[in-house]
Order: structure tokens, then sequence, then C-alpha cells
């Protein structure tokens, strides 16, 4: 009989050992506790009920664990309890999830709105006059920002609220693997934009300059290098800081990405691309010596991302969603080059970067949570949660009781509001050289509505069946959906300054 707290001893840690019941005097029941197909009858029946017990118990303990995170390695049995267990974001109510991302948003919209005020300067500048391709390569680098830095923070998000950067060793490794990974992706794909931007310009003109690509190459490929870094940082800053505050990095990571994010990279787009620019007719060699530079870097980045087991799938498997993206955000880049210089369109350059950088803000908040909810319930490709219907209905999308449609429905509500501030801000800084009148009000904020429920169902719909087909959201979707956001809202937006146009409300002063 001194055996018999012995089987007790080996079940309770792992959450599916019996607590002192009637059944622990009975000898024959005893045995049988290893495995429950054995039990017949009563006793079968409160094995199961003991087993509910723990099972509670686990989920319990696992509560705990998520709010103190420094515990996840004090036990062995962290790593199973934290896959049943419900997530932090299940603990959030409407008024908290808006209380967290205002601020933030709030900051990126004027990030957003500082941005465009440069935008709105630099286009008359003596480079944007006469390389005008530099136009195409706004969207594209801004959406670059956006796909790197703000995949990077929903990456570290879930890593911080699951327990994988928990102990220093983790948060150096993780640290470092995607500060090299976002340096080699901001390098190659700063490369195909300018390559990008050069066809585009090309197609409709027919006309190519060797002097220009070159320029547009060296310039985009600086700005995305240092940009990527700059931003890196303070994407970790801010989501090391999140957690030791208590506060879900899901929701303030990505808008702040975001807040200035925009504006460094437009403004070191206009920097590099005015410097090299005055040195056309000098010293041309200093484009390719440019190119040449960070290219030679790429091996040391690739290493260090090899290293990291986080980083290195990413950097094999992880390129199509970036480049495609860039591809998308191009496309927006030809329809801004188009419009800018248009009298009829006056007001284009300083709006679009905010109705851009809003959706983008909004849909990679949401797309972070959704990815942060599924981590917390399994692996990608795993059932362990189930996922929607392969075409949500935009009810169940919106109008459903779970915590992400909750969330869908608070971003949403933000548009409003937060576009109206940044109007007024941009109205008071006399930018665009526009009349902000009531027609335009309402035709602009009818566009940045249907952008952001385009882009929160898409998101709904996009996370969960990559999860399904095993890819990690967090690498694969806000590429997309960001880039999809550039794309609607310059076209919405040039579609709404042509209506305006054609009844005439466009009250313009591009005398300045």
């Amino acid at each position: 009989m001194s055996s018999k707290p012995e089987p007790k001893d080996i079940h309770q840690p792992n959450g599916t050992g019996p607590t002192p019941s009637p059944c622990s005097s009975d000898g024959p029941g005893r045995e049988p506790l290893a495995g429950t197909s054995e039990f017949l009858g009563p006793d079968g029946v409160e094995v199961v009920v003991i087993e509910s017990r723990a099972n509670a118990k686990g989920i319990r303990e696992e509560d705990a664990l998520l709010e103190n995170g420094s515990q996840s390695n004090e036990s062995d049995d962290v790593s199973t309890d934290r896959g049943p267990a419900p997530p932090s974001p299940l603990k959030e109510t409407s008024f908290s999830i808006g209380l967290q991302v205002l601020f933030p948003f709030l900051l990126a919209g004027f990030g957003t709105v500082a941005a465009g005020m440069v935008l709105d300067i630099v286009q008359h500048w003596e480079v944007f006059q006469k390389v005008t391709e530099v136009f195409i390569l706004v969207p594209a680098l801004l959406g670059l920002k956006g796909n790197l830095e703000m995949t990077l923070a929903s990456r570290l998000s879930t890593a911080a609220n699951i327990g994988q950067m928990d102990t220093p060793k983790e948060l150096w490794r993780m640290i470092t693997g995607n500060m090299a990974l976002i340096q080699v992706q901001a390098t190659v794909v700063g490369f195909l934009a300018s390559i990008a931007a050069v066809v585009f310009g090309w197609i409709p003109d027919g006309h190519f300059s060797i002097p220009h690509a070159f320029l547009l190459c060296a310039s985009s490929v600086a700005t995305a290098f240092i940009a990527s870094l700059v931003l890196g940082m303070i994407m970790i800053g801010v989501i090391i800081g999140s957690r030791k505050i208590g506060i879900n990095p899901d929701n303030v990571a990505t808008p702040i990405a975001a807040s200035l994010g925009d504006l460094i990279t437009l403004a070191l787009l206009s920097g590099i691309s005015w410097g090299l620019y005055l040195e056309l007719k000098h010293w041309r060699y200093i484009y390719p010596l440019v190119c040449a530079f960070f290219v030679a870097l790429l091996p040391v980045w690739v290493v260090l991302a090899r290293r990291s087991p986080a980083t290195r799938e990413v950097l094999y498997s992880g390129w199509e969603p970036v480049i495609i993206a860039m591809a998308i955000s191009s496309v927006g880049g030809l329809i801004l080059d188009k419009t800018v210089s248009d009298p009829n369109f006056a007001g284009m350059a300083v709006f679009t970067p905010v109705i851009n950088g809003v959706g983008g803000n909004l849909v990679a908040v949401q797309a972070s949570r959704i990815s942060t909810f599924l981590h917390m319930n399994g692996m990608p490709g795993e059932n362990s949660e189930p996922t929607p219907r392969r075409c949500p209905s935009p009810c169940t999308t919106f109008f459903s009781p779970d915590v992400n449609s909750r969330s869908a429905r608070v971003l949403f509500l933000l548009v409003v509001p937060g576009h109206l501030v940044f109007l007024y801000t941009i109205s008071c800084m006399q930018g665009g050289h526009t009349t902000l009148t009531l027609i335009f009000i309402i035709f602009y904020m009818t566009a940045a509505l249907l952008q952001v429920l385009i882009l929160l169902y898409i998101a709904d719909w996009m996370v969960h069946w990559m999860w399904g087909r095993g890819l990690d959201p967090d690498n694969f979707s806000i590429p997309y959906l960001t880039a999809l956001g550039d794309l609607l809202g310059t076209g919405l937006l040039a579609l709404s300054f042509h209506v305006l146009w054609l009844i005439g409300d466009r009250d313009t002063d591009v005398g300045d």
C-alpha cells in the first residue's frame, strides 16, 4: 500500500492525476488510472469527472501563466498547458481594446499626416519634377515599411504573448534574428521596387534613362535599409516596454510602427534622392557604388538570420508576400504618379499617405490579433481551434460575439472620428492646396470607410485561410493586407477626386 501515493505524484504535475476521492481507496480501480479505456461501469464515470477537474485546474494555472510570463520556464507542464488554454485577448472588452488602440492609432495617424505634408512639399522639388518615377516609389517604400515593420511587430507580439521572449537568451536570439531578417528583406525588396518604378515609368511614356534608373535604385535601397534599421529598433523597444507595463503588444505595436514610419521613410527617400540627384552631373559613379555597398552587406545579414530558428524559415519562404505586396503597392504608386501633377486632383499628395496609412494600421492590428489568438491554441495547420468558413459572411466578421469580431467593430468605429481629426489638422496646417467642403468630406469618409470595411473582411478570411494551409499569418498576411490598403486607398481617393471634379466641387489653390 506504500505505493499508493506514487501514482498521484506522477500524474498530478501533468494535470491528469486524480485528487483525493473515494475511488482512491478502491484497490482494483487504482491500476487503470494510467489508461481510462480499461474502466467499466461507475468507476469509469468517476475517472472522467476527475480528469475534467484536473483539466479545469490546468486552465486556471494557464491563466496565471499568461498574466505572469516569467513563470513560463518554472515547470515542465507549461508547454502542455499552453496549447488548449484560453488566450488573454478573450478577457478584453470593447472598451479596453478601444482604449489601448486609440492612442497609438492617433499617434500613427498624425505620423501619416506629417508624411502627407512632407510629400505635399517635396512634390515641387526638382528631383520629383524631373524624375517622376520617384512618385511610384512612394507607396512601394511606405508599403515596404508597413510590410516589414508591421510583420516584425506581429511576429514579436505573438512571441511575447506565448512566452518565447521571457528569458534574456530567447529575447536576444529573437532580436538579432529578426533585425537581420528585415535588413535582408529591405535590401532585396528595395532593389525590386526600383525596378518596378523604372518599368512602370517606362511603359506609358516609352522613355528610359540609365542615370535615372541608377538614381532610383540607389535611393530605394538606401531608404529601405536605413528606415528598416531605425524602425526595427523602435519596434523592439515598444514590444518589450508593452509587456513590462501589462499592455497587449498586438494593440499598440503595429500602429506605433507606422506612427513615425511613414514620416521617416518619406523624409529619407526625399533627402537621399535629392542628394543623389545633385551629383547626377558631377559624379554618376556614386549610384552603383551605393547599390554595391548595401548588396555587399547581404551575406552578413543572411548568416545572422539563419542562426535563429524563428527567422530561418521566413528567410527561405517569406519572400513571396513582400514581393507581391511591393508590386501591388507600385500599382498604387503609378496611380499617384499620374494624378499628383493634375490640377483636378490637387490634394492627392497630402491625403494619400493618410488614407493609406490609417487603413493599413487598422487592418494590421486586426490581423496581428487574430494570428495571436490562433497561436494560443496550436500551430499553423492544426485544427485545434475551429476556423471560420472558407468565405465568411460580413455578419459573422463584424457582428458575432467572439473577441475578434468585437475588435473589428472597434477598429471600424475609429475610422470616422480619426479621419475627422486628421482632416482638421491638415486644414489648420493649410496642406493640400484645397478647401475642405462638406461634400468633399462625405466622399472622403465614404472612401475611407469602404477601404477599412473591405480590409477587415479580407483579413478575417485571409488569416484563417493561411492558418489552415499551414502558413504563419504573422509572416504572410500583413504584407498582402497593407498592400491592398495602399491600392484601395489610392484608387478610391482618386475616384472620389474625379467624381468631385465632375460635379464641380473642387475648390483648389495650386498657385502655392
